[in-house]
């Protein structure tokens, strides 16, 4: 990569980095519905680290990370009955969310838009699952509080919202990626040529 592409990518990414956390943090009831706000965060990390690879996504990550937990880190009760603010678990979330997406439908499987996609639904409902388990054991244990929700509540308002939401907010972020990306033809040519080395045991295509 020469030092235009490198400025090109980062540049890119600041803009489109500062756009959707400002965007987020300053209209969440432009992309609500049932209590569930649209996580252009989250999905940004995702898609970055599944269409240009694990370095990318990482990086984005932690950055992202970062900014979330500097304009929006969930509060939680802690031991001693007060509300206090969870500071570094946007970053670890959002570095394990790449990690994850990097690495899932990418062996042995072209990344297409389809597989994005799947790689976004799998993503989300496995936070959404992680996430109630985690406020669940938290406010049993240790808050000694009480935390219930319905099958309607936790499946439908809250896991299904949030795909479907996620979903919405993902395809004009991956448009942009893919024709105003960082990367031009939106593809990584170092992932692109350490891929192309293995296309003979690609088994499935779209």
């Amino acid at each position: 990569m020469n030092k235009v592409e490198l400025i090109r990518k980062i540049v890119i990414y600041s803009v489109y980095i500062l756009f959707l956390t400002c965007f987020q943090v300053s209209f969440p009831d432009k992309l609500s519905l049932n209590g569930q706000i649209a996580d252009l965060m989250f999905v940004f990390v995702v898609l970055v680290a599944y269409m240009f690879g694990i370095k990318d996504g990482i990086i984005i990550g932690l950055i992202v990370g970062i900014l979330r937990d500097c304009f929006a880190a969930p509060a939680v009760i802690g031991l001693n009955g007060s509300v206090v603010s969870s500071v570094g678990i946007g970053a670890f979330l959002l570095f394990s969310v790449a990690v994850f997406s990097a690495s899932v439908f990418t062996i042995k499987i072209k990344r297409k838009p389809a597989f994005a996609l799947l790689t976004l639904i799998s993503v989300t409902a496995l936070y959404k699952i992680f996430g109630h388990g985690i406020i669940f054991i938290w406010t049993r244990v240790f808050s000694k509080t009480l935390y219930h929700l319905s099958a309607k509540e936790l499946f439908i308002d809250s896991i299904f919202t949030q795909i479907f939401l996620n979903i919405l907010a993902a395809i004009p972020i991956y448009l942009l990626l893919r024709f105003a990306g960082p990367y031009k033809k939106g593809q990584n040519p170092m992932l692109s040529a350490q891929e192309g080395r293995g296309a003979d045991s690609s088994w499935l295509t779209i």
